[in-house]
């Protein structure tokens, strides 16, 4: 499948690499000359400097040609005229970052469905949820849902003591058979493998699991972490994130402070965010930290639109005592980071939008995806079609790839944590987790 990226930003050098790692046809257009270039030393793909929303430049990229056409640049109007001139020469699907909600709000003449836009993704607002969801699973490193929630992708570090540290997965699985969990990946020193009943878990490392979203807690507990809920947030920094954060705070009464060290942002925020207490403060001040009561704060979340000052604010939080502490993240180089300096986890605006554009770029039956912040791989969530390869065998006998695991079927209100003996049928929806070498392979088995 042959797909134009426009831009070679974070977020369009990300999507790059991993759609050429799986053999597709990519031509990225960037008008940044250097930056085009990086692109095309780096990565094995077509590179072209150039305005793409340029129709010449469309032309000289082979659009007409192209399946798909990502518009994934800084700049609104680029993506959005990019998408449009695309969709008029026939390109099947046209993706748009869109940071301003004026575009794309329910009535406005530029919204997608009347541009004929397939998806407008807001960076800004997929990470102030996935923010969320890191506040409220208080152990997790990594959280994504699939299944329309009914099942969670945790990303967990193990504590010295816990219940499952030193001991081998099949073990944990006979002495802990009550548990209703999964564990899709294991990742230790860099390195990210896809565990069989022999592997052994150690402090440190962080593991994946795959289990029902009503018993996560107990995932937790069995980690070494104690399950509290979320009454109480800070939040560094008056960005859009910080903004849409916020609000989903407000809307399930969990307690919102918002520091900020500009003035006039500050008046915003506290008229567009009532019950949010708003203050114009410095959230690298450590005594000013500690006098808010960031020692009993149960989440702490710091969103400039500076990644050191983040990460900065970020250890200050941690080292007074706040029990979960995340860091907004911009550059991806950073990301690895993060667990190494003591910060509990981070988010990505640009990590967003790749998860949220993948799901349209993945060949057969794909309904969810979720790329991870701490590792080179992806869970992908498979609707399965009466003439897929992977149905009517037990999981034993399938000739699955070395690098990916099958980690839940639903099957109807059924959640089925597969065995052995366990088929997949037809209907079924079922979440894989892979490494980047064995993803086609997987979509080969359950396309059509």
């Amino acid at each position: 499948m042959k797909v134009l990226i426009v831009g070679a930003g974070e977020v369009g050098f990300h999507l790059a690499r991993r759609l050429s790692e799986e053999s597709q046809d990519v031509v990225l257009i960037e008008s940044d000359p250097e930056r085009a270039e990086f692109a095309q030393q780096q990565l094995d793909v077509m590179t072209l400097v150039g305005n793409g929303a340029s129709l010449p430049v469309l032309e000289k990229a082979g659009v007409k040609g192209a399946r798909m056409l990502l518009a994934v640049t800084s700049r609104d109007e680029v993506n959005l005229i990019s998408c449009l001139a695309a969709s008029r020469l026939g390109v099947d699907f046209t993706i748009a970052r869109v940071s301003n909600p004026e575009y794309y709000e329910q009535g406005s003449v530029l919204s997608g469905d009347r541009m004929g836009i397939d998806l407008l993704i807001n960076p800004e607002r997929e990470c102030a949820k996935e923010t969320y969801q890191l506040l409220e699973a208080a152990a997790a490193t990594d959280v994504a849902q699939f299944a329309e929630g009914r099942v969670e992708l945790l990303g967990v570090r193990i504590r010295e003591g816990s219940a499952v540290c030193g001991k081998t997965l099949a073990q944990i699985g006979e002495e802990l058979a009550h548990f209703h969990y999964v564990t899709v990946a294991i990742a230790r020193n860099g390195t990210t493998v896809i565990p069989r009943g022999a592997d052994r878990l150690e402090a440190g490392d962080k593991i994946y699991l795959l289990t029902p979203t009503d018993e996560a807690q107990e995932v937790h507990k069995l980690a070494g972490y104690d399950g509290l809920p979320l009454r109480r947030v800070m939040i560094a920094g008056g960005s859009a994130e910080a903004h849409y954060l916020a609000a989903l705070l407000e809307a399930n009464s969990v307690e919102c402070t918002i520091l900020d060290n500009d003035r006039r942002r500050c008046l915003e925020l506290a008229e567009e965010l009532p019950r949010s207490l708003v203050l114009h403060a410095d959230a690298t001040d450590l005594e000013l930290l500690e006098m808010e009561g960031v020692s009993g704060i149960d989440g702490f979340v710091a969103c400039t639109g500076n990644d050191e000052t983040n990460m900065l604010a970020s250890l200050l939080a941690k080292s007074v005592g706040a029990r979960k502490v995340v860091s907004l993240i911009h550059k991806f180089d950073y990301l690895p980071l993060v667990p190494k300096v003591g910060i509990d986890a981070a988010v990505s605006p640009r990590m967003s939008t790749v998860n949220a554009i993948l799901r349209y770029v993945r060949r057969g039956r794909v309904m969810t995806v979720a790329a991870l912040t701490g590792i080179d791989a992806e869970a992908i969530e498979f609707s399965v079609g009466p003439r897929a390869r992977v149905v009517g065998q037990p999981l034993r006998e399938m000739h699955f790839p070395k690098g990916a695991v099958v980690g839940t079927i639903i099957r109807g209100e059924e959640i089925i944590l597969p065995r052995g003996d366990d088929e997949i049928r037809p209907g079924d929806e079922v979440i894989v987790f892979a490494l980047p070498d064995a993803i086609g392979a997987v979509e080969h088995l359950f396309s059509d």
